[in-house]
């Protein structure tokens, strides 16, 4: 048993980034748990609901809010370390690790381009009890990071599920909540219909919506644009 921890919407400009972690023995996972990105939706659901009725796993979920990914005293390989941490706190929360023979393994997709930096910083931000308001209880770890591990391991591919099918529904609910436009599409920048939702909102309200990254350059452009159009119009 060990831990597997991957996040989902690192690159959006719509909605939070999501961070997932599972503990588990792999023999425990659905066989064909993946990176999510190749699995089809309607899998990735049932993974998902598979993955948290299954007595001996043990699932957190962390997100990351577009306030938080503004804020300019941060930056997003760090969000990243903060927000797989907390998601590895909260699935140590849920007992299942008690028992456990010394620290707990943690096998992590890195989100940085040095793989022994990010697995450095996560064990860092994992223990940092005041950062992450943990329970000084909660066992040790002992982590390592690889890119491309949500292909490579079922465990974090495990995690890569749960992470993408939580930004999922975070994204629908998001989405429900602006019923003037037709829809948010996917969040992504290279998204026409994204693009399209923040143009009108910005053209309707001024600003862009509180599901935005205002950091974004894509929310920035849809700023100029239509501070361009008023300057044309005056």
């Amino acid at each position: 048993m060990y831990l597997g921890v991957d996040e989902a919407g690192k690159g959006p400009v719509l909605g939070p980034m999501v961070a997932a972690a599972v503990l588990a023995d792999p023999s425990d996972l659905p066989s064909d748990a993946d990176d999510s990105k190749r699995i089809a939706p309607s899998r990735r659901e049932s993974i998902d609901a598979a993955i948290r009725e299954a007595a001996d796993v043990a699932v957190g979920v962390a997100f990351v809010e577009p306030a938080e990914i503004d804020r300019p005293d941060t930056d997003m390989n760090t969000l990243t370390v903060r927000g797989q941490a907390r998601a590895v706190r909260a699935a140590l929360d849920g007992g299942v690790a008690v028992g456990l023979n010394g620290p707990v393994r943690v096998v992590a997709d890195a989100g940085d381009t040095s793989e022994a930096r990010f697995a450095r910083r996560l064990g860092e931000f994992i223990a940092d009890r005041d950062t992450n308001a943990g329970d000084p209880g909660l066992p040790t770890v002992d982590v390592s990071a690889a890119h491309g591990a949500d292909e490579d391991d079922p465990v974090v591919g495990a995690a890569s599920v749960v992470a993408k099918v939580a930004r999922d529904r975070r994204m629908a609910d998001i989405d429900a909540d602006y019923p003037a436009y037709d829809g948010l599409g996917s969040g992504y920048p290279s998204d026409p219909t994204t693009r399209d939702f923040l143009r009108a909102y910005v053209d309707d309200h001024g600003d862009v919506p509180d599901c935005a990254r205002r950091t974004w350059a894509t929310c920035e452009d849809a700023l100029a644009a239509a501070e361009q159009s008023g300057l044309d119009e005056f």
